[in-house]
């Protein structure tokens, strides 16, 4: 091959390269990188964007200078002479690209090996899934259950998993871990936030009507933070003072998101107004404790005139110490409002 092909192979190669390396780098392909699993994962991905973008380059670079070089006349109909293959190019074509994707996976490898290993001094939540809510309870702060997650960040983190009902996917795309919860069966995730911030829990295995609604958020905080924030939970929630701990309880559950109290702040229109509570234990025919217990655990038993069911789900996983808590507090504060 002459100089002059060699440069012209050359040059169209680095334009298509250049073009390919833009696109890549410069458009936000994928979403923030948040925990340490995430920049690995992060790696592989980029690792093989570069093997592609070479192969690309060099595909584009032999595909146009060939069309330019021996394109056919416009009457030429005939055939091209036979050409026996060359055996040593096509060894080298298909050995490259075996090399290539055998590193691939190695690397792979390595990352999903890093990935699922459980790091030193380890934060274990234990994760709740059901139709159609995440709850997230620390066993290190007597099982506080909460329904968003808050995490240390620069700590290995233990989530283990546990589905209520159907089979639901836990996905934080910031940190770049997706796991399955499945009934019947326990799995577990390691993740290890590294960056500071609020990112959303989402899932991703379609389980109902309500699928899309089945989102939350992940609080990545300093270790100072998050240890003044568990201790005050943990003293809160075990306060003997229900106005204490049943406001904590509330709190840190999505009750407010969904129903008015005025003693906690909440505006929430989806449900029925918790001010109201005693009117609708009325309505109900049932004693106010026992209505607000059976409201909370199985909300499907009772539904207000005017609310459809299968809205609220059923927090039956919520401790009794919590639950107790919950429902003192709802019962002093409806009659208050």
């Amino acid at each position: 091959m002459r100089r002059g092909s060699i440069f012209a192979l050359l040059g169209i190669g680095i334009v298509a390269g250049g073009i390919a390396t833009a696109v890549a780098v410069l458009l936000p392909w994928l979403p923030e990188d948040a925990s340490r699993e995430r920049g690995r994962i992060d790696f592989v991905f980029w690792f093989t964007i570069v093997i592609c973008i070479v192969i690309f380059a060099l595909v584009v670079a032999v595909l146009l200078y060939s069309i330019y070089k021996f394109r056919a006349k416009p009457d030429d109909d005939s055939d091209g002479p036979p050409i026996h293959g060359h055996t040593g190019l096509e060894i080298v074509w298909t050995l490259i690209p075996t090399l290539l994707v055998t590193s691939i996976g190695i690397v792979s490898a390595i990352v999903l090996g890093r990935n699922d290993a459980q790091g030193k001094d380890v934060f274990r939540v234990n994760v709740t899934a059901q139709q159609f809510t995440w709850s997230f309870s620390y066993p290190e702060a007597n099982n506080l259950t909460t329904g968003v997650l808050r995490l240390p960040v620069n700590r290995s983190v233990e989530l283990s998993f546990k589905a209520l009902d159907v089979i639901h996917s836990f996905w934080v795309p910031e940190f770049g871990q997706k796991q399955d919860t499945v009934p019947g069966l326990h799995t577990q995730l390691h993740i290890t936030p590294d960056k500071l911030g609020t990112f959303p829990v989402i899932c991703t295995e379609l389980c109902g009507l309500g699928h899309a609604t089945m989102r939350t958020e992940a609080i990545v905080m300093t270790t100072a933070a998050f240890d003044k924030w568990l201790k005050g939970q943990t003293a809160a929630t075990g306060s003997p003072n229900p106005a204490v701990s049943g406001a904590a309880v509330f709190k840190n559950q999505p009750c407010g998101s969904c129903h008015t109290l005025t003693a906690a702040g909440a505006t929430g229109k989806v449900g029925p107004d918790l001010d109201k509570l005693p009117q609708w234990a009325t309505q109900a025919k049932q004693p106010l404790e026992q209505f607000i217990r059976t409201s909370i655990t199985d909300p499907n038993a009772y539904t207000q005139p005017g609310f459809p069911k299968n809205v609220m789900p059923p927090f039956a996983s919520l401790p009794k110490a919590q639950l107790d808590a919950l429902v003192q507090y709802l019962i002093q504060s409806s009659k208050k409002g």
